[in-house]
C-alpha cells in the first residue's frame, strides 16, 4: 500500500489560490479514477477537483472556507501496490502545519464519539458536514439546537468555527429564527465587531458602521450566496475607486439585423453554431479598441498600464440571478466566425456553471448586454480593474428621418442605444465619446453583402 497526494492544480496563469467549499468524499470513502473529492471556488467560479488515482481516502488536510494555494496538498488516497512516483506526506513536507493539526482534532473528534448517544440528524433540511456532526454529538446538541446556529459558510452553512465557537460561548449564539415582532421595519445604526477571519490568510475587518434593520416575523430572511457577497463588494468596490461618468450614443443597426436576418440560416448549416448579435457587437467594441488603445488600460495606484492584448469580457446572466463574466482572449484576431463559437461556447458553459478559473480573468474592457432584458440603456459600473464597459440596449424598430440626395423622408429603422460608461480619472469625455462613436460607425457602416 502506497499514499498519494491530492494537490491544488494549477487553474490558470492568474489563479494562486482556491476556497474549499464543500469535501464530496469522506474519509474511508472508496475514490474511482476521476471521482470528484472536493469542491473549490476562485472570485467566481466553482470547481470540482477530480482524483487521479484509485484508492480509498485516508486523510483530509483542509476544512471548509480554508484558502488553499496552488500546489498545496488538500487530501491523502491510499492506492494499491508501489509508490510508484507518487508521495507520502512527511514530517517535514510542505504541508502546512495548521492543515495538519485540523486532520488529527477530526480524527480525535471521531474517535471520542463513538461510545457518544446516537443522535438523529437527518431530520434536518439543513446540511451539516460530518465534522460538524460528530461536534455536535459529542457535545450533546440536539437537532433542534443545532438548527438554531447561525452559519457563516457557502450558502449559510455551519462550520466548524461556527459550532465551537457556539459551545464556547456556553451554548448561547444568534439563532436564525427571525428577531421578535414588530410593528414597523426601525433603522438602527450600530457598530459592526470585528470577528475572526474563516479563511487563514484574511486579515480582520476594520470596525465600520452598518446599517441593520429589525424585521417583522412574517419577513422572509434571505442569506447572500457567496457569490452575491463577492459581487456587491466588487461593484461597491469600483464605485469608490473610479470616477464614473458616462455617454449614450443611438446606433441604427438596420443593415445589421437586415444581415443577419439573410445569413443565421445559411451560417447554422456551414458552421454549426448560431448567429447572435453578440459577436457582431464583441467585433465592433475590438475594432473599437484597436483604434483607441488607451480605452484598453488599467490603473495601478498612480501609474496606468496599458495593456497589449485585447481581451474582452462578456457579462452572462446565471440561472441564480447573479452575473459572471466570461473573458474572450485576444478578440481582435479572431473573425466573425470564430468570435461566434468562442462567445456561444462561453455562454453556454456560463449557464452550466462549467467555466475554467483562468477564463473569467485577466480582461482589459468589458460588455454588458441590458437589452436582453428589455432596458433601452443602462449605466454599468466599471469592472476593476478596467476602466470603461459598455452597455448594449434594446434593438427597437422606430420613426425616423432618413436623409437622401433626394430630399429626406420618414421610415422604419433599427435602433439602440449603447451607453459607455469610464473611469474619468483616466478617460477624458472627448475619449469616452470618441470611443462610443467608433462603435457605432462600424455598426451602422455593415456592409450587407459581407460574408461572415
Amino acid at each position: 500500500m502506497s499514499k498519494f497526494e491530492l494537490k491544488l492544480p494549477r487553474m490558470g496563469e492568474s489563479v494562486a489560490e482556491a476556497t474549499l467549499t464543500a469535501w464530496l468524499k469522506e474519509v474511508g470513502d472508496t475514490i474511482d479514477m476521476d471521482d470528484p473529492v472536493f469542491e473549490i471556488a476562485t472570485d467566481k467560479v466553482d470547481s470540482e477537483v477530480p482524483s487521479e488515482v484509485e484508492g480509498v481516502l485516508v486523510e483530509k488536510l483542509f476544512n471548509i472556507d480554508d484558502v488553499i494555494k496552488v500546489g498545496d496538498t488538500v487530501a491523502i488516497i491510499e492506492v494499491e501496490g508501489d509508490s510508484d512516483g507518487t508521495e507520502t506526506v512527511e514530517k517535514g513536507s510542505d504541508v502546512p502545519e495548521e492543515a495538519v493539526t485540523a486532520v488529527t482534532e477530526t480524527v480525535s473528534v471521531a474517535k471520542e464519539t463513538v461510545a457518544a448517544p446516537v443522535q438523529d440528524y437527518s431530520t434536518s433540511t439543513r446540511f451539516y458536514s460530518p465534522l460538524v456532526k460528530n461536534i455536535a454529538k459529542q457535545e450533546g446538541i440536539s437537532i433542534t439546537t443545532l438548527d438554531t446556529i447561525k452559519g457563516t459558510g457557502k450558502e449559510g452553512r455551519v462550520t466548524k468555527n461556527d459550532i465551537l465557537a457556539f459551545v464556547a460561548n456556553g451554548n448561547k449564539t444568534q439563532a436564525t429564527t427571525p428577531e421578535p415582532q414588530v410593528k414597523e421595519p426601525v433603522l438602527e445604526t450600530q457598530a459592526k465587531v470585528s470577528q475572526p477571519s474563516v479563511s487563514k490568510t484574511e486579515p480582520a475587518q476594520d470596525t465600520t458602521q452598518v446599517s441593520r434593520v429589525q424585521y417583522s416575523g412574517a419577513d422572509e430572511v434571505i442569506e447572500m450566496t457567496r457569490m452575491g457577497k463577492l459581487i456587491a463588494k466588487h461593484m461597491v468596490d469600483s464605485v469608490s475607486t473610479s470616477a464614473h461618468v458616462q455617454s449614450f450614443i443611438e446606433v441604427d443597426v438596420t443593415n445589421v439585423v437586415n444581415w443577419r436576418t439573410k445569413m443565421k440560416d445559411t451560417f447554422e448549416k456551414t458552421e454549426g453554431e448560431k448567429l447572435t448579435f453578440t459577436p457582431i457587437f464583441m467585433e465592433a467594441v475590438a475594432k473599437a479598441l484597436k483604434k483607441y488603445p488607451m480605452m484598453n488600460i488599467s490603473v495601478v495606484g498612480d501609474t496606468v498600464i496599458k495593456k497589449k492584448n485585447i481581451n474582452i469580457g462578456m457579462a452572462a446572466a446565471l440561472p441564480d440571478g447573479n452575473l459572471i463574466v466570461p473573458v474572450i482572449k485576444n478578440a481582435d484576431q479572431l473573425n466573425l466566425v470564430g468570435m461566434a463559437k468562442v462567445v456561444n461556447d462561453l455562454a453556454n458553459r456560463s449557464r452550466e456553471n462549467k467555466l475554467k478559473p483562468d477564463e473569467v480573468q485577466d480582461g482589459t474592457y468589458t460588455v454588458t448586454n441590458v437589452g436582453t432584458f428589455g432596458s433601452v440603456f443602462g449605466t454599468p459600473i466599471i469592472n476593476q480593474p478596467q476602466v470603461g464597459i459598455l452597455a448594449l440596449g434594446a434593438i427597437r424598430k422606430i420613426p425616423a428621418v432618413i436623409e437622401t440626395s433626394e430630399g429626406d423622408f420618414i421610415g422604419i429603422r433599427s435602433k439602440m442605444y449603447i451607453s459607455h460608461s469610464y473611469d474619468h480619472r483616466v478617460v477624458n469625455g472627448a475619449l469616452g465619446s470618441m470611443f462610443a462613436k467608433a462603435v457605432a460607425d462600424y455598426l451602422e457602416a455593415w456592409d450587407i453583402n459581407r460574408e461572415p
